[in-house]
């Protein structure tokens, strides 16, 4: 299963977007949207495309609520406006 690096940026940014800025979302949410039958092939690219989206500025990485730097973090994180 293969997704465009830009379907998944669009889709990261469209779900926290509607989750709006005090909320989070999981990056499985993601993937889970772009394919519900393929979505853990996709975990890898989403989360690359996610750091990437955080490096940006574009969005926030947390873990048990505190932000975290997506290459570093240990274990599951969450995105956020």
């Amino acid at each position: 299963m293969t997704t465009s690096p830009e379907r998944i940026r669009a889709a990261l940014l469209d779900l926290v977007a509607q989750r709006g800025p005090n909320k989070t979302i999981c990056p499985s949410e993601v993937a889970r949207a772009l394919s519900a039958e393929h979505w853990r092939t996709l975990m890898p690219a989403v989360r690359k495309i996610g750091c990437e989206l955080v490096f940006e500025g574009r969005i926030v990485a947390t873990q048990k609520g505190q932000v975290v730097d997506p290459k570093t973090a240990r274990g599951p994180i969450r995105y956020r406006l």
